[in-house]
Protein backbone atom coordinates (compact mmCIF):
# COMPACT_ATOMS: atom_id res chain seq x y z
CA UNK A 1 0.00 0.00 0.00
CA UNK A 2 1.26 3.46 -0.91
CA UNK A 3 0.61 6.26 1.63
CA UNK A 4 -0.04 9.86 -0.09
CA UNK A 5 0.40 12.67 2.09
CA UNK A 6 -0.24 15.90 1.33
CA UNK A 7 0.96 19.02 3.48
CA UNK A 8 -0.92 21.88 4.22
CA UNK A 9 -2.61 23.98 7.46
CA UNK A 10 -6.18 22.81 8.69
CA UNK A 11 -9.61 25.39 9.41
CA UNK A 12 -11.02 27.23 6.63
CA UNK A 13 -8.74 30.58 6.92
CA UNK A 14 -5.79 28.82 4.69
CA UNK A 15 -8.00 27.24 2.34
CA UNK A 16 -6.23 27.98 -0.79
CA UNK A 17 -2.98 29.75 0.83
CA UNK A 18 0.43 28.77 -0.75
CA UNK A 19 1.28 26.58 2.04
CA UNK A 20 -1.69 23.93 1.40
CA UNK A 21 -0.68 23.26 -2.30
CA UNK A 22 -0.24 19.80 -0.87
CA UNK A 23 -3.86 19.48 0.60
CA UNK A 24 -5.23 20.68 -3.43
CA UNK A 25 -3.39 18.05 -4.51
CA UNK A 26 -4.33 15.49 -2.91
CA UNK A 27 -8.22 16.72 -3.27
CA UNK A 28 -7.78 16.02 -6.79
CA UNK A 29 -6.87 12.95 -6.22
CA UNK A 30 -9.68 12.03 -3.91
CA UNK A 31 -11.99 13.46 -6.32
CA UNK A 32 -10.99 11.61 -9.97
CA UNK A 33 -10.89 8.44 -7.69
CA UNK A 34 -13.67 8.55 -5.42
CA UNK A 35 -11.68 8.06 -2.49
CA UNK A 36 -13.50 9.48 0.77
CA UNK A 37 -11.70 11.55 3.01
CA UNK A 38 -14.29 11.52 5.45
CA UNK A 39 -12.75 10.66 8.59
CA UNK A 40 -9.51 11.65 11.07
CA UNK A 41 -7.03 9.15 12.15
CA UNK A 42 -3.38 9.68 12.94
CA UNK A 43 -3.71 13.31 13.53
CA UNK A 44 -4.78 13.36 9.87
CA UNK A 45 -8.07 13.47 7.23
CA UNK A 46 -7.49 10.26 5.91
CA UNK A 47 -9.07 8.33 3.22
CA UNK A 48 -8.30 4.82 1.80
CA UNK A 49 -9.22 3.46 -1.57
CA UNK A 50 -7.82 2.63 -5.09
CA UNK A 51 -5.65 4.04 -7.76
CA UNK A 52 -5.92 2.45 -11.04
CA UNK A 53 -5.15 -0.83 -8.83
CA UNK A 54 -2.94 0.28 -6.49
CA UNK A 55 -4.20 0.25 -2.59
CA UNK A 56 -3.48 4.05 -1.62
CA UNK A 57 -4.07 5.62 2.07
CA UNK A 58 -4.53 9.91 1.16
CA UNK A 59 -3.93 11.98 4.14
CA UNK A 60 -3.70 15.23 5.41
CA UNK A 61 -2.20 16.30 8.07
CA UNK A 62 -4.28 18.15 10.74
CA UNK A 63 -1.21 18.93 12.94
CA UNK A 64 -0.26 22.19 11.33
CA UNK A 65 2.40 21.98 9.01
CA UNK A 66 5.48 21.84 11.60
CA UNK A 67 4.10 19.34 13.39
CA UNK A 68 3.15 17.17 9.99
CA UNK A 69 5.75 14.37 11.12
CA UNK A 70 3.89 13.91 14.24
CA UNK A 71 1.11 12.16 11.77
CA UNK A 72 3.26 10.90 8.92
CA UNK A 73 5.29 9.12 11.80
CA UNK A 74 1.64 7.42 12.86
CA UNK A 75 0.63 6.56 9.40
CA UNK A 76 4.03 4.76 8.79
CA UNK A 77 4.33 2.69 11.84
CA UNK A 78 0.35 1.70 11.84
CA UNK A 79 0.30 0.57 8.27
CA UNK A 80 3.98 -0.81 8.37
CA UNK A 81 5.20 0.56 4.90
CA UNK A 82 8.56 0.43 3.75
CA UNK A 83 9.27 4.61 3.55
CA UNK A 84 11.56 5.06 1.00
CA UNK A 85 8.98 2.91 -1.45
CA UNK A 86 5.72 3.48 -0.15
CA UNK A 87 5.77 7.06 1.27
CA UNK A 88 4.97 10.20 -1.24
CA UNK A 89 4.53 13.36 0.07
CA UNK A 90 3.09 16.37 -1.54
CA UNK A 91 4.19 19.84 -0.44
CA UNK A 92 4.49 23.67 -1.60
CA UNK A 93 7.93 25.06 -2.28
CA UNK A 94 8.79 28.86 -2.74
CA UNK A 95 12.30 28.14 -4.41
CA UNK A 96 10.40 27.05 -7.35
CA UNK A 97 8.64 29.29 -9.88
CA UNK A 98 4.88 29.13 -9.65
CA UNK A 99 3.48 25.85 -11.39
CA UNK A 100 6.88 24.18 -11.38
CA UNK A 101 7.01 20.57 -10.52
CA UNK A 102 9.82 18.73 -9.35
CA UNK A 103 10.34 15.01 -7.83
CA UNK A 104 12.88 13.15 -6.17
CA UNK A 105 13.88 10.12 -4.23
CA UNK A 106 15.05 11.60 -0.78
CA UNK A 107 16.83 14.81 -0.03
CA UNK A 108 16.94 18.16 2.77
CA UNK A 109 13.97 19.37 4.01
CA UNK A 110 15.12 22.70 1.58
CA UNK A 111 14.17 24.97 4.54
CA UNK A 112 10.45 23.76 4.37
CA UNK A 113 9.32 23.69 7.99
CA UNK A 114 7.13 20.37 7.75
CA UNK A 115 9.51 18.11 5.75
CA UNK A 116 12.12 19.11 8.60
CA UNK A 117 9.43 17.96 11.01
CA UNK A 118 8.71 14.57 8.67
CA UNK A 119 12.22 14.02 8.28
CA UNK A 120 13.46 14.21 12.14
CA UNK A 121 10.16 12.11 12.95
CA UNK A 122 11.06 9.39 10.50
CA UNK A 123 14.77 9.33 10.62
CA UNK A 124 15.37 9.49 6.98
CA UNK A 125 15.31 11.62 4.40
CA UNK A 126 14.63 8.77 2.00
CA UNK A 127 11.35 8.85 0.80
CA UNK A 128 9.46 10.07 -2.30
CA UNK A 129 8.24 13.85 -2.39
CA UNK A 130 6.41 15.72 -5.35
CA UNK A 131 7.72 19.59 -4.82
CA UNK A 132 5.05 22.08 -6.22
CA UNK A 133 6.43 25.70 -6.95
CA UNK A 134 4.35 28.76 -4.78
CA UNK A 135 6.91 31.38 -5.95
CA UNK A 136 9.38 33.31 -3.69
CA UNK A 137 8.12 36.25 -1.16
CA UNK A 138 8.68 39.82 -2.92
CA UNK A 139 11.56 41.66 -1.31
CA UNK A 140 10.82 42.83 1.89
CA UNK A 141 8.21 40.76 2.28
CA UNK A 142 7.83 38.51 5.61
CA UNK A 143 8.25 34.57 4.86
CA UNK A 144 5.08 33.50 6.70
CA UNK A 145 3.01 35.90 5.37
CA UNK A 146 3.76 34.74 1.68
CA UNK A 147 3.37 31.25 2.12
CA UNK A 148 -0.02 31.94 4.43
CA UNK A 149 -1.10 34.40 1.48
CA UNK A 150 -3.32 34.07 -1.82
CA UNK A 151 -2.29 33.35 -5.01
CA UNK A 152 -3.47 36.13 -7.36
CA UNK A 153 -5.63 35.67 -10.28
CA UNK A 154 -3.09 35.01 -12.79
CA UNK A 155 -0.86 32.88 -10.30
CA UNK A 156 -4.35 30.61 -9.31
CA UNK A 157 -4.34 29.62 -13.06
CA UNK A 158 -0.97 28.81 -13.03
CA UNK A 159 -1.33 26.73 -10.02
CA UNK A 160 -4.75 24.49 -11.17
CA UNK A 161 -3.00 23.55 -14.01
CA UNK A 162 0.38 22.28 -11.44
CA UNK A 163 -2.08 20.62 -8.81
CA UNK A 164 -3.18 18.45 -11.83
CA UNK A 165 0.33 18.00 -13.22
CA UNK A 166 1.09 17.15 -9.42
CA UNK A 167 -1.54 14.89 -9.32
CA UNK A 168 -0.99 13.35 -12.79
CA UNK A 169 2.32 12.65 -11.32
CA UNK A 170 1.39 10.95 -8.08
CA UNK A 171 -0.44 7.90 -10.90
CA UNK A 172 2.64 7.60 -13.27
CA UNK A 173 4.51 7.06 -9.36
CA UNK A 174 2.33 4.36 -8.96
CA UNK A 175 2.15 2.87 -12.17
CA UNK A 176 5.38 3.45 -13.91
CA UNK A 177 8.27 4.53 -10.63
CA UNK A 178 9.41 7.17 -9.69
CA UNK A 179 12.18 8.04 -12.72
CA UNK A 180 9.19 7.74 -15.19
CA UNK A 181 7.47 10.33 -13.33
CA UNK A 182 10.68 12.19 -12.55
CA UNK A 183 11.40 12.23 -16.60
CA UNK A 184 7.91 13.15 -17.43
CA UNK A 185 7.01 16.33 -15.08
CA UNK A 186 10.21 17.82 -13.35
CA UNK A 187 10.28 21.07 -14.64
CA UNK A 188 6.52 20.78 -15.91
CA UNK A 189 4.87 24.19 -15.99
CA UNK A 190 2.71 25.54 -18.38
CA UNK A 191 2.47 28.79 -19.61
CA UNK A 192 -0.32 31.32 -19.75
CA UNK A 193 -1.19 31.21 -23.02
CA UNK A 194 -1.36 27.12 -22.61
CA UNK A 195 -4.20 27.49 -19.95
CA UNK A 196 -6.50 30.70 -20.99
Amino acid sequence: MYIIVGLGNPSPEYAGTRHNAGFEVVNILADRFDIETDYIKHKAICGRGVIEGNKVMLAMPQTFMNLSGESVRQLVDYYKIDVPTELIVVYDDINLSPGRIRIRKSGSAGGHNGMKNIITHLGTDEFMRIRVGVGDKPKGYDLADHVLGHFTEEERRIMEVAFIDAANSVVTILNDGIDAAMNRYNGSKKEEDEIV
